[in-house]
């Protein structure tokens, strides 16, 4: 089984691209399960996600609980459940919290949830993640310049031995480099 990560920046890409992967892998004949956080189908991510739309601090504690809680009932809901399992937004939401505490709540997440070599951090420039969300309807509390900034500099330090893809370019040039690393790694050994 592939336990595929897809992680990064708001406005990176990272549905866009796992979508493309799924494509991938059913293209040839094998099953996938994509799985996005917050989710829609759980009071869990609807909560996340209801938390991730307000303010102040209650609701940034919220966020947190309801996300982890979400990525942790989709793991236990979907391992083993199919060929390929393609998880987007999946440990880098630790990266809204203080930095201390989320290499902590990483280091502790990483031991007890699956990982593997198939994770994707997509990155990008703030001023274009700013770009690219200025579109949409609503806005999350963290989807804006300060809190970007922050959140890519802690994400990027735990991103250490991660696929990390600049995704500045566009969208084929973005699932050309993540194919020809798919391509490296499903090699038979």
């Amino acid at each position: 089984m592939r336990f595929i990560i897809i992680d990064g920046l708001d406005g990176s890409g990272k549905s866009t691209q796992a979508k493309f992967i799924e494509k991938r892998y059913i293209s040839r004949g094998e099953g996938v399960i994509l799985r996005e956080h917050p989710s829609i189908d759980n009071s869990y991510g609807l909560k996340a996600k209801k938390a991730l739309l307000g303010r102040g601090k209650l609701n940034r504690i919220k966020a947190s609980i309801y996300y982890a809680l979400d990525v942790i009932r989709s793991v236990r809901k979907y391992k083993g459940k199919s060929d390929n399992i393609i998880m987007v937004r999946y440990l880098m939401g630790l990266a809204y919290l203080p930095l201390p505490l989320a290499q902590l709540l990483y280091s502790f997440f990483t031991r007890i949830l699956p990982t593997s070599q198939y994770m994707f951090f997509l990155d990008l420039e703030v001023e274009e993640s700013l770009r690219r969300m200025s579109s949409r309807e609503e806005t999350e509390m963290f989807e804006n310049r300060d809190d970007l900034i922050k959140v890519r500099e802690k994400a990027l330090k735990l991103a250490q031995g991660w696929y990390i893809i600049n995704t500045a370019g566009s969208i084929g040039e973005v699932n050309q480099k993540i194919n020809e690393i798919l391509d490296e790694l499903d090699k038979p050994c």
